[in-house]
């Protein structure tokens, strides 16, 4: 029998949003779909039956697949099979995942698992906020403990009004884009790319956000009140809150003089891991007498009093780890030119966190193409993110984690309102930034990089970008805001607030907080802390570097534009490619052709392009009547020759036209293969074309050399001349085939 399903609706920016669950997945947790329009997300959250208590951290994994057949399209790999989640399907996964994991028990250890897919999707409505509100409705209805609800809006301003739930559409005229998640009370996470808003318009739009969010929310908690599965009581694994207070108040000492020490981050965690081995061995023992379940217990109490002791610190002492203020940045320095054959280079160095950003500048086929469910098919500014494990001073793998995709996408949105359009600079732009060693902020680090890696390259950007990481400690009502955390203080405290921006305003936002939300309060005063901290670094990047190069390196290409009828592309391109690889291959040079006739040449050098220019401006001409030409014999008949006046076009030289004098046999006066000039003189309905060397050798005008012509047609046969003055023929014989004109090119 067909289960019986419910829907619930809210209604989001006008429009409504539709909550559905009973029908699918009757053995997970929880399971429902979101649809807005015709897109569709499927959410589900399970949990696991044991906890693993052997491990220190709660086991949360969260996964969005996409699924082609959604959009009606078969996936483009060899196996037509979704294989390695996109970039898009990692972003959304990331999305979901950093709003709900603050609201569980951290000293949960059974696995709690997300997983969710795309079932329909219109190309109006996004999918990634629908995967958001899904988790936690299917988290709501389960048996899974968890603090919920919260619900995710993608706000955009458009004209000004701002608009919650936005359609593709509307999006691409929108000069903001901006995704929230929030609980009730608060705000919980933030992504956003703007161009240049200023800190009241962001405010403005965050709690626009928050209020359209609300229905959302409401929905939610109907469902689990009519629905929801009673919530699993599940062992718990919490830190051993004597113990801490012990270990706190035992170690505290020693490790506020750690802190007072000069910073040098190896230092720092050095002695507080030795201290901890101390302490752990204090309470469980050493070596082969060492208590396993007792020493894991040591070990949590003593990260719960180094946590305690960092946070106190700074809280009611005004003491960051390595000394500074709340609103001091550390040390910067910088430098261009890095790498002497990169297009562009910019290494960036705040504190102990270093990033090298390398610029390479291609032509707009090498633009990447994206096969995805958005209507969005390709993108020419690419940024990449690595993080390596000697930038932290450790021995792992190396691989591309979500955590770079994420850290890399930010970057990008950060400086893609600045990045100059296609119309202005034909270039595909790729930056990578190697992560050379990290104390927190590398993201933004990687935004100040890339900036000077741009500028060196003579990128012609609207203005340079800056970043900096935000953090917050905060406990009951009072809080501190810092500026450019470091490792410890994002490790250890509330907030991870990254903002980067412009003089004019913010580009790009990425807010994650551990606690329960924070309030507009807090968001005003640490987007104005930002600001001021992105002011003065880019006056340490200016000091470098102050505009863009007037013009790229040597050995970067150089683009330039010519326009084509669209009727010749085939003729540049040429059968199965032939010409256009011909043609690279003769010239040096790369070349793109757009569909509307933009042909994109890409040299090293002056001399390449102008090759390239010409042979594609011959391969394309069209003759007109009264141009001379210098072309060559083809071939010969009695009446006359053919001459090659451009590429696969040709024209008839009648017998009577060779010369200035009487022509009583045409190789009298020119062979197969000769050069001669001559002069276009008629061009017929079905672009047959008749030429005149007579005309040239007489200096007769167009009107001249057409009269003659004419006069010569009207008397008749000649000796030697086959078919006297008549109509032009083509290579091969007779009158109806071509000879080029509207006819086109050969192929």
């Amino acid at each position: 029998m067909k289960p019986e399903s419910k829907q619930y609706s809210a209604l989001v920016g006008g429009r409504p949003v539709v909550f559905e669950t009973g029908k699918l997945a009757g053995q997970a947790g929880g399971a429902v779909t979101v649809r807005l329009g015709d897109t569709i997300v499927f959410g589900s959250a399970t949990m696991g039956a044991h906890p693993k208590a052997s491990q220190d951290f709660f086991p949360l994994t969260v996964d969005y697949e996409e699924r082609m057949y959604a959009g009606g399209h078969i996936p483009g790999s060899f196996f037509r099979r979704e294989g390695r989640p996109s970039e898009d399907a990692i972003l959304v996964a990331r999305l979901t995942d950093r709003p709900i994991r603050p609201l569980f028990d951290n000293s949960i250890r059974n696995e709690v698992q997300i997983v969710m897919f795309s079932v329909s999707a219109d190309t109006e409505n996004p999918l990634d906020v629908l995967a958001v509100n899904s988790a936690s409705a299917a988290l709501m209805i389960s048996d899974i403990p968890w603090d919920g609800p919260i619900a995710a809006v993608r706000v955009v301003r458009v004209n000004g009004q701002l608009i919650a739930n936005p359609t593709y559409q509307q999006m691409d005229v929108s000069d903001l884009d901006l995704r929230i998640a929030g609980s009730r009370d608060a705000i919980l996470m933030v992504e956003s790319s703007a161009h240049e808003l200023t800190e009241a318009e962001m405010v403005e739009a965050l709690m626009f956000g928050h209020k359209s969010l609300q229905t959302l929310i409401d929905v939610q908690i109907q469902m689990a009140a009519e629905v929801g599965k009673p919530k699993r009581v599940v062992p718990t694994f919490p830190v051993d809150a004597v113990l801490a207070k012990q270990m706190y108040d035992q170690y505290g000492p020693e490790l506020n003089a750690i802190m007072d020490a000069p910073f040098i981050k190896a230092n720092m965690y050095d002695s507080n891991d030795a201290l901890q081995e101390k302490a752990v061995a204090a309470y469980a023992g050493a070596g082969e007498a060492q208590d396993p379940k007792k020493a894991e217990q040591a070990k949590m109490a003593f990260e719960d009093a180094l946590k305690k002791a960092v946070r106190a610190r700074i809280l009611f002492q005004g003491k960051r780890p390595d000394g500074r203020s709340r609103t001091e940045i550390r040390p910067i320095w910088c430098e261009v030119g890095t790498s002497p054959r990169a297009h562009g280079a910019g290494l960036f160095t705040r504190g102990e966190t270093q990033v090298l950003t390398l610029l390479t500048l291609g032509t707009p086929k090498e633009a990447q193409e994206i096969d995805t469910l958005s209507p969005i098919n390709s993108k020419r500014y690419i940024h990449h993110y690595n993080f390596p494990p000697y930038s932290t001073g450790e021995v792992k793998r190396l691989g591309t984690s979500r955590r770079d995709i994420g850290h890399g996408a930010l970057a990008e949105r950060a400086l893609l309102p600045v990045i100059p359009p296609e119309s202005e600079f034909p270039y595909t732009l790729r930056l990578v930034s190697e992560v050379l060693s990290s104390n927190g902020s590398s993201s933004m680090g990687s935004v100040c990089g890339s900036t000077l890696a741009l500028m060196d390259g003579g990128v012609p950007i609207k203005a340079p970008v800056a970043g900096v990481a935000m953090g917050l400690v905060k406990e009951g009502e009072q809080y501190i805001i810092l500026t450019d955390i470091q490792g410890a203080e994002d490790h250890l405290g509330d907030m991870d607030f990254k903002v980067a921006g412009t003089t004019k305003g913010i580009t790009a936002l990425q807010m994650d907080i551990k606690i329960n939300g924070i309030n507009p309060q807090i968001m005003s005063e640490a987007l104005e802390q930002a600001r001021v901290a992105r002011l003065f670094i880019l006056d340490q990047m200016l000091a470098v570097l102050p505009t863009p190069r007037p013009d790229l390196k040597p050995h970067a290409p150089r683009i330039n534009i010519i326009r084509i009828p669209i009727d010749k592309i085939g003729a540049i391109i040429g059968p199965g490619g032939k010409m256009i690889r011909a043609l690279q291959e003769e010239t040096g040079t790369k070349i793109d052709i757009n569909d509307d006739g933009t042909v994109f040449i890409a040299a090293t050098d002056g001399v390449g392009y102008e090759k390239a220019r010409e042979r594609i401006e011959a391969l394309t001409e069209t003759p007109q009547i009264g141009r001379i030409y210098t072309g060559k014999v083809v071939r010969t008949t009695d009446f006359g020759a053919f001459v090659e006046i451009m590429p696969n076009m040709d024209g008839l030289v009648h017998i009577s036209q060779l010369d200035s004098e009487r022509v009583e046999k045409v190789e009298d006066v020119v062979q197969l293969g000769d050069e001669i000039t001559v002069m276009v003189t008629d061009i017929d309905d079905m672009g047959k074309i008749r030429l005149s060397r007579q005309a040239v050798l007489e200096g007769w005008t167009p009107e001249e050399a057409r009269e003659h012509d004419s006069k010569n047609r009207s008397s008749g046969p000649r000796p030697g001349g086959g078919n006297g003055g008549g109509r032009p023929f083509n290579r091969s014989g007779g009158g109806g085939g071509r000879s080029g004109g509207d006819r086109g090119p050969r192929r």
